[in-house]
């Protein structure tokens, strides 16, 4: 046998493993089993309590074995033929079963449809929804979400500009090109946008296509999420989400430098490029087609959480992916951050994470599957700790502190903030004059990347501020705006 099993009974229940004493609750252990075939496999050992973990053993195994596979033989969908065997422990039999992953998936447990679909979560079965059975079965025909194609939507729903503006300098983007990035492809004669495409670049179908597309970042006062001091929402292209994350981070975090070098160097509170990877991590491997939740950025006094929807492909496991183990959800949205220069060689971030925080002495980060959501999480050095050494280190008050920090977070802008500055200079000018002179057609992509941003950091303020909806409102730049452009 490739394992012991007096090393096994003593392994907490997991993903990948699960105890019964008996087999008197069919039910239960079908939904385990089931799990186990739709996720990444695993072991269920009969005849082990599994709370004491103490060896009871399996009375009549022979007749005990023949009867469980009778039941997984009749009450799971497709068929399924795990490997059964027995073994001996303190002179006790007890029944192993082992479930590997199938090609068949989504198993079921007979009679009950799509009811009957669970996936393994932690320790236990979770009932797959119909986005969660349409993602088992994509990826049993090699396919990913963000391949799929809209037929009912065409070219001109993409933001061809946006496209251009995101490739300038590193590949011409044609037709030919769009094609091979598959942000476009072939669809009754007609080219039409993927998912991807939609969701990396689309126009104003995009919102209405994927609600739950967008990014919601928050700063929570203490470590729950009883009191929120601050938070965002980020819509609009991917690639540019993830510039507005971190800057929304760095509005929050503190700033110190290493005079050590020739030149100086910003050292933050927080693990900007820990941080930055795991936010690529979660716009890259989200679960698009999942309804009702954002990729969330929760900024507490002790940690950071980075969420996004979504549960680990069927075949891994968390420690797959500590490990570098790299399946992608979403092959368009992957293939075009790397090329942009977000993603640098597959299955590579993760580990680099964990190196880079041993390196810098942190706690090591969290990976975790909640719900259906994964869950990553980075802790900086004692936080309060270190905010608290740069207050005394530059002998300020808390309100020059804050006032610090503000300043800093406008010092990083966006190349979209940078360009309405630019254009701005001493101009009053309404939100289509500024569109149409920065060449954009998607008003919510002028909103959520241009124009909040601007506004939120003081850069740009209202020539109506008490009328915000004024059909005459218009923008211009404050005076830390106009300092910024020297």
């Amino acid at each position: 046998m490739p394992f012991r099993i007096d090393e096994l009974i003593t392994l907490p229940e997991g993903k990948t493993l699960e105890f019964k004493r008996d087999l008197s609750s069919p039910k239960n252990f079908l939904k385990t089993i089931v799990a186990f075939a739709n996720s990444a496999g695993g072991r269920l050992v009969f005849g082990v309590e599994d709370e004491s973990r103490i060896p009871v053993g399996v009375d009549n195994p022979l007749d005990e074995e023949e009867r469980l596979c009778n039941i997984i033989a009749d009450a799971i969908e497709p068929r399924l033929v795990p490997n059964i065997e027995m073994a001996t422990v303190d002179n006790k039999t007890l029944i192993i079963v082992d479930v590997f992953v199938s090609g068949s998936r989504p198993h079921r447990i007979a009679g009950e449809g799509a009811e009957g679909v669970y996936v393994r979560l932690g320790s236990s079965n979770r009932r797959a929804d119909r986005e969660l059975i349409g993602e088992l079965e994509r990826s049993v025909r090699g396919i990913t979400f963000d391949e799929t194609p809209l037929p009912d939507l065409k070219i001109d729903d993409l933001d061809l500009q946006a496209v251009q503006a995101a490739f300038a300098g590193k590949r011409k983007v044609d037709e030919k090109a769009m094609l091979s990035l598959k942000l476009i492809v072939r669809e009754q004669g007609r080219l039409v946008p993927t998912a991807g495409g939609m969701l990396l670049f689309g126009g104003e179908e995009r919102e209405m296509r994927f609600p739950d597309a967008w990014v919601q970042c928050g700063r929570f006062s203490g470590k729950d999420k009883s009191e929120i001091f601050d938070h965002t929402e980020i819509y609009g292209h991917l690639p540019d989400a993830v510039d507005a994350a971190i800057n929304f981070l760095k509005k929050h975090a503190m700033r110190g430098a290493d005079l050590s070098q020739i030149r100086r160097r910003d050292v933050w509170s927080i693990p900007l490029n820990i941080i930055r990877e795991a936010v690529i991590n979660a716009l890259a491997h989200a679960d698009y087609s999942q309804i009702g939740g954002p990729v969330r950025i929760s900024f507490f006094d002790d940690r950071i959480e980075i969420e996004n929807p979504g549960i680990l492909l069927p075949g891994l496991t968390i420690e797959d992916i500590r490990q570098g183990v790299s399946r992608l959800r979403n092959r368009v949205i992957s293939r075009v951050f790397r090329e942009l220069g977000l993603i640098e060689q597959w299955g590579s971030g993760v580990p680099r994470i964990f190196k880079e925080a041993r390196e810098l002495g942190l706690p090591e980060p969290r990976i975790e599957e909640i719900g259906m959501r994964y869950r990553f999480t980075v802790y900086p050095p004692e936080s309060n700790e270190l905010n608290t050494q740069y207050n005394q280190t530059d002998n300020l008050t808390t309100e020059q502190a804050t006032e610090q920090a503000t300043e800093q977070a406008t010092e990083q802008v966006t190349e979209q903030v940078s360009r309405l500055l630019a254009y701005l200079k001493s101009r009053r000018l309404g939100v289509r004059e500024i569109m149409d002179g920065l060449g954009l057609k998607h008003r919510p992509t002028f909103i959520y990347n241009y124009l909040q941003p601007a506004l939120e950091k003081g850069l740009v303020e209202m020539t109506h501020p008490d009328s915000p909806n004024s059909p005459n409102q218009g923008y211009r730049l404050t005076e830390k705006g106009k300092r910024m452009l020297g």
